[in-house]
């Protein structure tokens, strides 16, 4: 079986060097659980970290190369298309970048095949039919089984990934795959930017039994606030107002009477 595993250029929560993405490292290895001759695919600029995912257990990378900034949407939608695998693997969520985890969606969207989300565990039940074991909130899980070709995302609950090794990472192969001629890809869109808006909460001050006016009431009015606005207030009177704060919260016993 042929499995595709999308990579991302990533980077490191903390020293925000180029690095691999955890997640994407863990669908490499549940790629070779089920003996599938697993290559990367990598649509962008490129980097150390998409390279590196060569020793987590990847004999071959393909590189789309993209300018910065570019939607991969398009060019990985080619590229599947023109050469289809029976499984293609993401992560959940890119690391470092404008990561909304939409691509999979769309990609299975633009490719006409199921999309199978959260994944920790993958087997074949047969020809060309694969059992998928989705997690799902508070520790639940369940399997899907779906008839491939198909997309599937692995969720950080999956095994972990194969150590790095220094030797499969130079015997791996980073080939520059060709694009279209003038093809770019269309620039991500800039984010709409608004003024804050402070929105209404949700109250259940008004019981099931009550009429529709009631009941609209409560799911809509705003809840008031309950605080008080000091501007430049001196420590001693802070300190007051945040105990008397903590004490109406029972967080703070209530003053004795001397």
């Amino acid at each position: 079986m042929k499995a595709v595993v999308l990579l991302s250029a990533g980077l490191h929560p903390v020293s925000a060097r180029p690095a691999p993405v955890p997640v994407e490292m863990q669908a490499i290895a549940l790629a070779r659980t089920l003996g599938a001759a697993a290559a990367g695919l990598h649509a962008g600029p490129g980097g150390p970290g998409v390279a590196d995912a060569l020793g987590h257990g990847l004999a071959r990378i393909g590189h789309l190369p993209l300018a910065r900034g570019a939607d991969p949407l398009e060019a990985l939608v080619n590229h599947l298309a023109a050469h289809p695998p029976e499984l293609v693997l993401a992560g959940r969520c890119g690391q470092g970048g404008e990561d909304s985890g939409l691509l999979p969606y769309a990609l299975a969207a633009r490719l006409g095949w199921p999309l199978i989300a959260d994944a920790v565990a993958l087997e074949m039940q047969g020809p060309g039919v694969l059992a998928v074991r989705q997690a799902l909130e508070r520790g639940g899980r369940r399997t899907i089984t779906v008839r491939l070709p198909a997309v599937v995302t692995v969720h950080p609950a999956a095994p972990a990934a194969a150590a790095f090794a220094w030797g499969q990472a130079r015997r791996g192969v980073l080939e520059v795959l060709p694009v279209p001629s003038g093809f770019a890809g269309d620039a991500v869109p800039a984010p709409e930017l608004r003024p804050y808006r402070p929105r209404p909460r949700l109250i259940r001050g008004a019981a099931s039994g009550g009429s529709a006016a009631d009941r609209l009431k409560a799911a809509t009015e705003s809840a008031a606030a309950d605080g008080k606005l000091m501007v430049g207030p001196s420590p001693e009177e802070a300190a007051r107002e945040i105990l008397a704060h903590l004490r109406k919260l029972g967080l703070v016993p209530p003053r004795q009477p001397r």
